[in-house]
């Protein structure tokens, strides 16, 4: 497992196809306190397991609740949205992404693991009325301000009443400045709206959003 994911360029966010049988590879990651058996593949975000990321997050974030709608935004192979539903299996998980080969393998793991209240799709396919008591996110910094910025601002406003997101956000990569933007931007989109920082860890941030 690299600490530095292989992405292959900002690219593979967008266009990769799925998977075939033999270029998918098996791979043994920890998740929810288990050893569990997933599938990856190049061409999307670590395909090598956890990145450090996302790994900081899922280390620092308090438990989900036991029930409820939640979201892994820019879900990848699935490593967010598969904690969640290992963690609280009567969880609704929804697993976001715009490259269909990580949308396929989220899919397969997903399958694989029994977690069949584990639903992934792109983001014009999950109902706009829908929302949500839990987000979290290791969010692609690297598309550029402008498709990042545009990705929050769509999927934050969509937190129910009391939810929470949580994002990692590498130091070095703007976690800071991110921070600021989100205490500006959101109280016009969402009205009452807390952003603090909640964690900093092997170089990474920990963001949260709540919508009291």
């Amino acid at each position: 497992m690299s600490d530095e994911p292989s992405t292959g360029g900002p690219d593979h966010y967008f266009t990769a196809r799925p998977a075939s049988d033999g270029e998918q590879q098996r791979l043994t990651v920890r998740l929810a306190g288990q050893d569990v058996e997933i599938v990856t593949a190049r061409g999307i975000f670590s395909p090598d397991g956890i990145d450090k990321g996302t790994r900081v997050l899922l280390d620092e974030v308090p438990e989900p609740p036991t029930r409820g709608t939640f979201l892994d935004l820019g879900c990848g192979w699935g490593p967010l949205a598969l904690t969640m539903a290992l963690e609280s299996p009567q969880a609704t998980v929804h697993a976001v992404d715009v490259n269909d080969r990580a949308l396929d393998l989220a899919r397969r793991n997903a399958q694989a693991l029994g977690r069949t209240r584990v639903h992934v799709s792109r983001p014009e396919e999950v109902d706009p009325q829908i929302r949500f008591d839990l987000l979290w996110s290791n969010p692609p910094i690297r598309v550029g301000k402008q498709v990042l910025h545009e990705m929050l601002t769509t999927w934050l406003p969509r937190l129910a009443d009391g939810g929470t997101a949580y994002l990692v956000v590498q130091k070095n990569l703007g976690s800071d400045s991110l921070q600021r933007w989100l205490q500006q931007t959101l109280p016009e989109l969402m009205g009452q709206v807390e952003v603090t920082r909640t964690a900093s860890s092997k170089g990474f941030r920990i963001l949260r959003v709540t919508r009291p």
